[in-house]
């Protein structure tokens, strides 16, 4: 059972409280929620945490891994510098990945490396994990502009390479829902941002992976969601096998969807 579990989180760099400055109270049951996600990956110590994320490198047709021993990051881009994240990869699974995607000639690899520091998709889930989890190491992965079957693929790549290295993973979809729920909304209000938020949470409520499949990327693009592919990666990852679903809360306070939920083998 290499996936252990797998978590879809969001990463507003205001929910870490020296990023925040009390703003961050606005949004108290996501950070409730985070907590929940944080406790379980510590109860659940993984050999490795994957981390999806929309703002690592992305290129249009082709998925990269971060490469090399590790990282560092901080959140002095949000005025937070002194907090900071030296995080170890896991190169033995990374390798396993790429080979398993060479295999296939599948576009996954660690060429092209534009910038090795961290980003805030992968820091504000690892906030909350590292304050209750130092172990485990962890493989950064990008999203692509492929067709979202490719991400689903992906996933599966990713939990056959866990199990051939015999490494227990958690997944973490790190994505932000729509950005155009509210006028007050970073891009302002579209009538598909809370239509996406109402109808990704339903899918991810009932772990309907399949259906994620079926957004029409325009209605993605018009809501301006950030995550979706993240979600289906991690789908991707649980193909095959039956998914016990639970939803920790969903806001839109900001103007932006922040969704948290898990995902563990069982169920009917």
């Amino acid at each position: 059972m290499p996936v252990l579990a797998s978590f879809m989180v969001p990463h507003p760099p205001l929910i870490v409280p020296a990023v925040g400055r009390g703003g961050e109270k606005e949004v108290a049951k996501t950070i409730e929620s985070y907590e929940k996600v944080a406790d379980e990956v510590a109860a659940l110590a993984p050999d490795t945490i994957v981390i999806t994320s929309p703002h690592s490198v992305m290129y249009y047709d082709y998925f990269h891994i971060s490469p090399g021993a590790g990282a560092h990051g901080s959140f002095a881009q949000f005025r937070a510098p002194q907090v900071e994240f030296n995080e170890v990869y896991d190169e033995a699974l990374v390798k396993k990945i790429c080979e398993s995607a060479d295999s296939e000639d599948f576009p996954c690899g660690t060429k092209g490396e534009r910038d090795p520091e961290l980003d805030h998709g992968t820091m504000v889930p690892l906030w909350f994990i590292r304050n209750k989890y130092k172990g485990g190491k962890i493989v950064r992965i990008g999203l692509s502009g492929l067709p979202l079957n490719a991400h689903y693929r992906l996933g599966q790549i990713i939990a056959t390479a866990a199990e051939e290295e015999k490494s227990n993973i958690v997944i973490i979809a790190s994505g932000d829902l729509s950005h155009k729920l509210q006028d007050y909304s970073p891009y302002g209000f579209a009538p598909e941002g809370p239509e996406y938020d109402k109808k990704i949470m339903d899918v991810m409520g009932r772990a309907a992976f399949s259906e994620l499949l079926e957004f029409d990327e325009d209605f993605c693009d018009r809501a301006a969601e950030c995550g979706h592919r993240s979600f289906v990666i991690m789908a991707g990852a649980w193909d095959g096998r039956k998914v016990t679903a639970r939803v920790y809360s969903h806001e839109d306070v900001t103007g932006v969807g922040y969704g948290i939920g898990s995902f563990y083998p069982g169920g009917g």
